[in-house]
């Protein structure tokens, strides 16, 4: 036999079993890698919360399972009190599994191989732009290396802000508590490592200045952030279409949200007035942004109030950030549909920009999904826990299905496959409503990309 064999027949059929498998995960659709991704860190959290190093009590094996899952899916539903549950270690995998989930599964392994390799695999880019639903003339790998660092320049500033306020409060374990609450709102997790997230803050204006300002800067989206950046530094200042509707739409909701709670809710009016102006505003803006942390108890807000909620959580953040729900384009461009129709026009326009049909397609598609998961959800919690109001569990299902994490108080008290239905919900939150219908599809179908920069959804 000669000795100069590049190599065995064994050798060359791993090589070539390599080379299919890799062919294969480059042909898959991104939505389905998205939510292998996914599920796969949230199994590896599981994995870790379960170890008895990261308890301080027992805690049941599905609990960890729901915590892991929304971690990930930065929702900050919890069965369980993390605080008192978990020990250093279980809320540090927490904190760790927030940030992976709130700037995307792919972001951090990519930046660790940029700063490396100093370029991106096919594969790399491919789930890159679909989870961040990227224009075509924006290069992932700077759009990658913007979001790594303006995320971690934003948890650290916000960090010593709370720093100075958590120790001025007097509160034990300041510096640990800063980072974590900085980091959970910038993602947009809602996880609190307070029993009753920030009641005890309610009229302490420091610290609703600064969770409002991480959260907005984390669901507004890395885009709009881009863009100004792009402005800022080119010095001729022109905003993109995306960017004016997502600052349009998510300054209306703040405004509009704001002024009804602080009129509506007999809870918040009773409040002194700087106080009742902070607890509305505090309030819609993390029904908004979808970061869930709370100042007064949802449990005490009026029906009135829950339908606002409700539909600020539906709506929830906007695309290419960290925050759920349908996204402010999309209801941007719902909106457009039904002007468009009731005006009896043949194009349907936005701030007078024709919206091409394809987002048009996507943005009805996400809607009517949103409405059937919700849908389904409420029916089977109706069967497997029975025993909550309606109201409670349409709260519940919306903030999970939203990646919220808001909850009326019966998220500790669900059934075990309650809790199976929650975490499928707050799985599809996280890589997108549309997206997980995608995913879950039987088939993949080819479809030709359509160059369209207009609206991204």
């Amino acid at each position: 036999m000669p000795t100069g064999s590049s190599g065995s027949p064994g050798s060359s059929s791993l090589k070539n079993l390599l080379r299919g498998a890799r062919l294969t995960i480059l042909r898959t659709n991104p939505a389905k890698l998205l939510v292998v991704g996914y599920v796969g860190y949230m199994l590896a959290g599981w994995f870790l919360l379960s170890l008895p190093i990261a308890h301080t009590v027992s805690v049941d094996t599905i609990d960890n399972f729901f915590i892991s899952v929304s971690a990930v899916s930065t929702t900050g539903l919890a069965t369980v009190d993390p605080a008192s549950s978990y020990s250093f270690f279980g809320e540090l995998v927490i904190l760790l599994l927030i940030q992976v989930g709130g700037v995307g599964y792919m972001t951090i392994g990519s930046f660790a191989v940029l700063a490396t390799a100093h370029k991106l695999s096919p594969l790399r880019e491919k789930i890159t732009r679909a989870a961040f639903v990227l224009p075509s003339d924006l290069k992932p790998g700077h759009f990658i290396l913007t979001v790594v660092v303006f995320t971690l320049v934003c948890e650290a500033i916000g960090a010593v802000a709370l720093w100075f306020i958590f120790f001025s409060a007097g509160e034990e374990n300041a510096v640990w508590s800063a980072i974590f609450h900085a980091v959970s709102a910038f993602c947009t997790a809602g996880f609190s490592l307070n029993s009753s997230s920030f009641e005890a803050y309610s009229g302490n204006a420091g610290l609703n200045i600064v969770i409002s300002a991480l959260s907005l800067l984390g669901a507004m989206g890395f885009l709009v952030i881009w863009d100004v950046w792009r402005n800022f530094t080119s010095g001729a200042f022109h905003l993109g279409f995306t960017t004016k509707v997502i600052l349009r739409i998510t300054g209306a909701f703040l405004f509009i949200g704001t002024l009804i709670l602080f009129v509506a809710d007999p809870g918040i009016a009773a409040l002194q007035p700087t106080e009742r102006l902070l607890a509305a505003f505090f309030q819609t803006m993390t029904a908004t942004t979808t970061v869930g942390f709370n100042t007064v108890p949802i449990g005490s807000l009026s029906m009135s109030v829950l339908v606002l909620l409700f539909v600020l959580m539906a709506v929830g953040a906007s695309p290419s950030g960290t925050g759920g729900g349908l996204k402010t384009t999309t209801f941007a461009a719902l909106l457009a549909i039904m002007r468009s129709t009731l005006k009896q026009r043949s194009q349907v326009r936005f701030f007078k920009r024709p919206i091409a049909a394809s987002r048009l397609q996507a943005a009805g598609a996400s809607a009517v999904y949103f409405i059937v998961l919700m849908a389904i959800a409420i029916f089977l919690l109706g069967l497997t826990d029975p025993q909550f109001e309606f109201e409670r569990v349409v709260f519940e299902v919306i903030s999970a299905l939203g990646t919220v994490g808001l909850s009326m108080g019966i998220t500790g008290d669900l059934s075990s496959l309650g809790k199976l239905i929650i975490i499928i919900l707050m799985t599809a939150g996280r890589v997108g409503i549309l997206t997980f219908g995608i995913a879950i599809a039987m088939h993949d179908e080819t479809r030709e990309e359509e160059e369209d920069n207009e609206l991204l959804l």
